[in-house]
């Protein structure tokens, strides 16, 4: 069951740092602050105190499933939550955002270390725009901007947290094919202009083995991993 044992801090750098392979399957590390908050490529995520929710995951994915799928898994857990606590939809920009309305409401990040994947997400719950960074890759968004209502942070979390013990479990029983349907029915790049690094064409879809299908002017591609930019 995911959610236990659960350890909650105040503050730390960031919650990825609070799992290790001594923690059992299942375990989360929560905080109401992140100060070194890390999403891909390196980059931060940046959040005003008490505002998200903030939680990371330890998993031990079985050995013939592909970890890297986890992003687009717990991105969809996100994606339901946020659906759950909004009454809108929520699509998945592949690999790891949470877009409502076209903005990112919530990211994922996945790290493999020696055998367990930690899986941290946070969800964008009662930013104001004024908190919300202004200068993002992605425009961004909380729940809180999107229909004016503040919400606990810890409904949100329990959401998110049921949505992901069902979803995982599937997916450790049947690979993305097991969740392929939900995922799919939320690819907020599908049919959209978008570049691949470098590589300009028109997204196809998020494929069943969790690369992103595109086609460009040369051919066909599937890309596995890589900085995706999209045509507002």
């Amino acid at each position: 069951m995911i959610g236990s044992p659960h350890r909650h801090v105040e503050e730390c750098e960031s919650t990825q740092l609070l799992l290790g392979t001594e923690h059992p399957e299942g375990a989360i590390a929560t905080t109401d602050h992140q100060t070194g908050g890390r999403g891909r490529r390196g980059r931060t995520w940046v959040e005003a105190p008490g505002t998200a929710v903030l939680v990371s995951v330890l998993l031990r994915p079985p050995p013939e499933r592909v970890a890297p799928q986890l992003s687009l898994v717990g991105g969809l857990a996100a994606a339901m939550a946020a659906e759950d606590a909004l009454g809108l939809a929520a699509q998945i920009k592949w690999p790891n955002d949470v877009m409502v309305d076209r903005r990112k409401v919530a990211g994922v990040l996945a790290e493999a270390r020696d055998g367990v994947v930690v899986l941290g997400i946070g969800i964008n719950v009662n930013q104001t725009r004024e908190q919300l960074p202004l200068e993002a890759r992605v425009p961004a968004a909380s729940l809180r901007t999107v229909d004016g209502r503040e919400r606990d942070r810890e409904q949100v979390l329990d959401l998110l947290l049921a949505h992901l013990d069902r979803l995982y479990g599937a997916w450790r029983e049947g690979g993305l094919d097991a969740v392929y349907e939900d995922l799919g029915a939320r690819d907020f790049l599908r049919g959209r202009r978008v570049t691949v690094d470098g590589a300009a064409g028109t997204a196809q879809m998020i494929t069943r083995d969790g690369r992103l299908a595109v086609e460009t002017d040369s051919g066909s591609i599937e890309v596995e991993s890589g900085e995706v930019a999209f045509e507002r």
